[in-house]
């Protein structure tokens, strides 16, 4: 017999027993779906999370003082962001962090927004732009009073078409508005980067900071590839400002990216967590229903010897049984396991952060084919093996 006879022969086998056979692979199933899923998931949320991610630049991150230091000793003085960009090495300029709820104007609406200062666009997020353009270079060093509104800020206005080279009003003052920002949904996590109005943070500083002192203060850098040490000098140079015992904690992409990162380990590890003891089940499942089918089919195992089967022969045949049975399950896994993930995906991820990333049919493929391999080879080999080491005699015997 050819390969392909023992796969009919081992299909029909399956077939005359399929409420059993389904039975035995159910864990098969749940497990490889349950991996499957989350994979595409993973995929999912992976676009999602750079969508957040693209809110925020890599050019930048925040200082504030950590629990223990003296709030009142540790906010940072207008004058010491001045010197800041002079004596940090990799620092171009600093600016407060912090923004603010106001009630501004827009023709004869009024809304509370979130208002701020921001960079020029070298520094500025990767949201991309609805209309006009974002904060120059010489916005900044000149002052203007122009202004910069998120996505969400458009909408709250009920603004129509290009708002550009009109004026939206902040308390006493008028801001020019030079772009609109396009969608800064940040995913399905309830988080937003996007202050509603943003402006020079020269403006700012003039205009709205009270006091001489902030206590949030983002730092921006000239190479990116320096943040940790960038970071680590910005630190140490403050804290020789402001005293050794006062202490500064740091904010930036890759700090964000971590947390998220942990987060999608966990669910991960629970993940594979689920599927190993799936996987486990499903395999003693297999190895139990391949030894009963190997009790039943004694004689039948007799009569193949008898007239000439070899023992590679019969431990082919029972192998290629087991192989049907996890081949299975793992197929239906990863039918099932790629439909919801890509249903969940494209009802729940995408609609929430706009971000359509790819289904991993390739690592899908493979995950499933190595559960394949793994439970034939772990759970089938053995009742393969003891049905050809059968004696025929002994067999033929057998009741």
């Amino acid at each position: 017999m050819n390969p392909t006879q023992y796969l009919l022969e081992a299909v029909s086998v399956l077939a005359a027993n399929r409420i059993r056979s389904i039975l035995t692979v159910l864990g098969l199933i749940i497990g490889v779906t349950a991996v499957i899923a989350i994979q595409v998931l993973g995929a999912g949320m992976a676009g999602a999370v750079g969508g957040i991610l693209g809110a925020i630049s890599e050019r930048t991150f925040v200082v504030f003082p950590s629990q223990q230091a003296n709030f009142g000793r540790a906010t940072i003085r207008l004058a010491d962001l001045q010197r800041a960009k002079d004596e940090i090495p990799n620092i171009v300029g600093a600016m407060p962090a912090a923004g603010q709820r106001v009630v501004a104007s827009y023709a004869h609406a009024q809304r509370r927004i979130t208002f701020g200062p921001a960079a020029d666009e070298r520094f500025a997020t990767s949201t991309p732009l609805r209309y006009g353009r974002k904060l120059s270079e010489d916005d900044i060093a000149q002052g203007r009073s122009v202004c910069v509104l998120s996505d969400q800020a458009y909408a709250k206005f009920g603004m129509v078409g290009d708002p550009t080279g009109s004026s939206i009003r902040v308390g006493d003052r008028r801001f020019t508005i030079v772009g609109v920002l396009g969608s800064d949904k940040a995913g399905i996590l309830p988080l937003n980067f996007n202050l509603g109005v943003t402006i020079p943070y020269t403006t700012f500083e003039r205009f709205f900071v009270r006091g001489d002192s902030v206590p949030f203060a983002r730092f921006l850098m000239d190479d990116p590839s320096k943040t940790e040490q960038t970071e680590a000098d910005t630190v140490n140079w403050l804290r020789n400002l402001k005293g050794a015992h006062i202490d500064y904690q740091t904010f930036d992409r890759k700090a964000f990216s971590k947390g998220v990162d942990g987060v999608f380990t966990v669910i991960t590890f629970v993940v594979a967590l689920i599927g190993a003891v799936s996987l486990l089940v499903a395999g003693i499942g297999i190895l139990n229903i391949m030894l009963v089918s190997v009790a039943e089919r004694t004689r039948e195992i007799g009569l193949r010897k008898a007239i000439g089967a070899t023992r590679f022969q019969v431990l082919l045949q029972f192998f290629i049984e087991a192989l049907a049975l996890s081949g299975f399950g793992c197929l239906v896994g990863l039918v099932l396991g790629v439909t919801i993930g890509a249903l969940v995906n494209d009802l729940v991820i995408v609609k929430f952060s706009g971000v359509v990333a790819p289904i991993p049919w390739l690592r899908s493929i493979l995950i499933a084919t190595i559960f394949t391999t793994v439970v034939t080879v772990a759970f089938g080999t053995y009742p393969a093996w003891r049905a050809a080491t059968l004696d025929p005699i002994e067999a033929l015997r057998y009741e």
